[in-house]
């Protein structure tokens, strides 16, 4: 079970490498734009409890709630293709009382080209009644500690797409 601790330092981004398998690629050899949601949810998954030591399912049986997605905004960039080595990064980049909203990208292997971004907005709701209810406790802390907590009101995901290419552009130098 996840309990905060103020001393430790939580990283705000997840990052993962994986291969696009051709199962999930189209006949150009493309991965299917239903897959990045695939790749994007498992390697966020797979991350959360290595990096912070959260199992999301402790935490939705300790506060009976969970977040459940109400809002995806994706932007393809350039195609993944069939046996390419991939990186996902994920991170909280915005929260408050009862809404988060996640942000993956992908980029080659290299971590130069943009591939795609996703906004996966998602409202925490009680198990039971599934009401809307505030994030309390460990989860509070949680998001405080790893969030990017982005100013995202008059943020696009277009804008979004030309900072993160540059933000490559800068770290390839």
């Amino acid at each position: 079970m996840f309990e905060y601790n103020p001393e430790k330092h939580y990283p705000k981004e997840t990052e993962s490498r994986m291969v696009i398998r051709f199962q999930d690629c189209d006949p150009l050899q493309h991965l299917n734009n239903a897959k990045y949601f695939d790749y994007f949810f498992n390697a966020r998954e797979d991350q959360v409890p290595k990096l912070y030591g959260v199992e999301m399912y402790d935490m939705i049986q300790k506060y009976k709630a969970a977040w459940v997605v109400y809002n995806h905004n994706i932007s393809y960039v350039r195609p993944a293709r069939v046996g390419e080595w991939i990186r996902i990064k994920s991170r909280v980049l915005w929260y408050n009382h009862n809404t988060v909203v996640l942000e993956y990208y992908m980029t080659d292997d290299s971590g130069e080209e943009l591939k795609t971004v996703l906004w996966t907005t998602m409202r925490y709701v009680t198990i039971k009644e599934g009401k809307s209810t505030e994030h309390q406790g460990a989860i509070l802390d949680f998001l405080k500690a790893t969030s990017e907590d982005l100013d995202i009101s008059s943020l696009t995901i277009g804008q979004r797409v030309k900072d993160l290419k540059g933000k490559l552009v800068k770290e390839k130098k």
